[in-house]
């Protein structure tokens, strides 16, 4: 099953750096324009156990698919820097930073966004990452798991 993950406030928090940043520097009206700012995004709650756990399955084939920053041309490359902090050099062959979601086909989009970047027109399945049937990690790795069995 292939699944495509989102980055932003999926696997890492940016709602929250973005606002502890303009807290810090309310002149700044773009913070995520600012060098290391994507690349410092803190972990979602069970994000990274609950992709690890993906990508040691033999049936679930995940990649990361994530939007640019056109704030921060750097973004491309501190996304990239962030997955091989937290899932190894090799997992990074399998991030696609792309601006319309809806051009790649796979089984499953879990993103925290039902539009914008073309998740409305996936041609699969969206999982809508913080929404009241999946709230968190755990929700989406038991619907994940079900799938999986059925």
């Amino acid at each position: 099953m292939l699944i495509y993950i989102d980055m932003d406030d999926v696997l890492c928090d940016y709602t929250t750096a973005f606002h502890q940043a303009i807290n810090l520097t309310p002149s700044i009206a773009f913070p995520q324009s600012q060098y290391g700012f994507y690349a410092n995004l803190a972990p979602i709650i069970d994000a990274v156990e609950s992709v690890n756990a993906l990508i040691k399955s033999e049936k679930f084939d995940p990649y990361i698919l994530t939007a640019p920053s056109n704030r921060n041309p750097l973004s491309y490359t501190e996304k990239r820097v962030w997955i091989e902090k937290y899932f190894g050099i090799a997992f990074t062959e399998k991030l696609i930073i792309c601006a319309n979601k809806s051009l790649l086909k796979g089984d499953i989009l879990i993103d925290d966004q039902l539009s914008g970047r073309g998740q409305d027109k996936f041609d699969g399945q969206l999982i809508h990452f913080g929404s009241t049937a999946y709230p968190n990690w755990k929700s989406i790795m038991n619907t994940l798991t079900q799938k999986n069995m059925s």
